[in-house]
């Protein structure tokens, strides 16, 4: 009698420590599937000098929205080479700035181990506003040389589709790989002049910017006049990026 009581104690118990169990894995999986919310860095931004962090939000089972913000620095690895012609020379050409990038996704559930992951497709907005200080000399055809001091404002508004992957390394960590992101861009520039320069300059400028790669590497139309120190035009745009992420 003892040990049939002793047998069905320790079944009892048994039962006990597997409901414990399979309550406590029950928890677990919950947990790692209400983690809705992830922040990140653009790694690649870096290079340029761009410090980007991004938030993105699950609304549904398939959508999230995001949003991103960067402070661009001066300083970064890759820079803009200066006008370097016979009439015109610069120096490198430096900017600074910020960006906004909302973007809206969906994912595909079938390729989803967590939340945020997976193969997705989407649509973003980017608004970049950026200034810059040109230095350099202007050197008309009857070889009279005049300093350039000017300001330079840009501001970029794109529009474009975007196809990534998003690898869930851990439950928590995610490595974003936005493979295409092609898209419109409209760019608006102003030049302030700090130096005189003659009414010749501006069509030699233009003529030197005609194959020069300002953002996107996209050859612009630029247009500026000695009425109006501005010109805006429209051109393709690209987005790419690595980029990781914290769920929580």
């Amino acid at each position: 009698m003892k040990k049939l009581r002793f047998v069905f104690l320790m079944l009892l118990m048994g039962q006990l420590i597997y409901a414990q169990k399979s309550k406590i894995d029950t928890v677990v999986v919950d947990d790692s599937k209400q983690r809705l919310n992830e922040i990140s860095l653009v790694v690649t931004d870096l290079i340029d000098g761009s410090y980007q962090f991004r938030y993105e939000r699950k609304l549904g089972s398939h959508i999230s929205v995001g949003m991103g913000t960067a402070l661009k620095g001066k300083n970064g690895l890759l820079s803009i080479s200066g006008i370097d012609r016979e009439q015109i020379k610069t120096g490198d050409i430096t900017y600074s700035g910020f960006k906004l990038i909302p973007d809206v996704r969906y994912y595909l559930n079938k390729t989803q181990q967590y939340q945020l992951d997976g193969f997705y497709f989407g649509a973003y907005s980017k608004y970049f506003h950026f200034n810059s200080n040109i230095n350099g000399t202007y050197i008309n055809k009857n070889e009279k040389a005049y300093p350039i001091n000017l300001d330079a404002k840009m501001r970029i508004l794109s529009l474009g589709l975007m196809v990534g992957y998003k690898l869930a390394v851990t439950k928590r960590i995610n490595v974003d790989f936005l493979i295409l992101g092609p898209g419109t861009s409209k760019q608006k520039y102003k030049l302030d002049f700090k130096e005189f320069l003659p009414d010749e300059f501006y069509d030699d400028l233009n003529e030197a910017l005609k194959n020069f790669s300002v953002y996107d590497l996209i050859n612009g139309d630029f247009q500026f006049d000695v009425r109006d120190a501005k010109t805006q035009f429209t051109t393709v745009s690209f987005r790419y990026g690595l980029t990781v992420g914290y769920t929580f």
